[in-house]
């Protein structure tokens, strides 16, 4: 089974001002082509939707380029707390949880490998599969939106292997006290989405599946930006 998957940056390109020109010219990753790990059926269910419409990801898993374009904004704006510039790591909480809304973005190269992610189970009460609102509050169980730098790879008695986060801005700075991390779970694995047509729900952790983890983990390591856009 296909562990992640990797396209290329085909978009236009992304201008924001302020940014350096180390990144000036990434392009907005387009993921075409994307193979699932297994055929889901097409009868899944409809996610019911309460207090909004978002904005769904189109069958191509494209990344936004709205959400690429604060993370670069981010990624300068903490230049001095994010060390590691390689790659960058992106999650559109606009995306239903069934689809691909984790990438990891080759800073050098424009690859792009997209991973499925819960949100907590405070930003969808309802658990329609939309994040619709987030909190930094402890016990919200809601997931945070913002700049997070990753702290390094760790082994938890509860969830075990896991990358640890720190929050850089006051939409998400009480990340390492609510214990806000990646790590595996299993209503992240295929026969969950298979079955339920989206994932479960985290206390605000960005859970993955343990392949997916695997891939994630070491790749993250310490230093390196996470963004998380609503």
């Amino acid at each position: 089974m296909q562990l992640s998957r990797r396209g290329m940056i085909l978009g236009g390109v992304v201008a924001v001002s302020g940014l350096t020109a180390a990144h000036a010219a990434v392009k907005v990753p387009r993921l075409s082509n994307v193979v699932l790990p297994k055929a889901l059926p097409e009868n899944l269910p409809q996610p019911q939707l309460v207090d909004i419409q978002p904005t769904i990801i189109d069958p191509a898993h494209q990344l936004r380029p709205e959400a690429l374009k604060a993370a670069l904004a981010a990624l300068d704006r903490y230049k001095d707390r994010i060390p590691n510039r390689d790659r960058i790591y992106v999650v559109d909480f606009q995306a239903h949880s069934s689809r691909q809304r984790m990438f990891e973005v080759d800073m050098q190269s424009g690859d792009v490998r997209a991973f499925r992610t819960a949100h907590g189970k405070g930003s969808d009460p309802e658990h329609t599969g939309f994040a619709r609102r987030f909190s930094n509050t402890p016990d919200s169980y809601a997931s945070s939106v913002g700049a997070y730098v990753t702290a390094g790879a760790a082994m938890g008695e509860k969830h075990g292997p896991n990358v640890l986060l720190e929050g850089l801005e006051p939409t998400n700075n009480e990340a390492r006290d609510r214990e806000i991390i990646v790590h595996s779970a299993d209503y992240c694995e295929i026969d969950y989405l298979i079955q339920w047509g989206k994932l479960g729900r985290s206390y605000g952790c960005f859970s993955v599946s343990r392949a997916d983890l695997m891939a994630l983990r070491p790749a993250m390591d310490g230093g390196r930006l996470l963004f998380a856009a609503a």
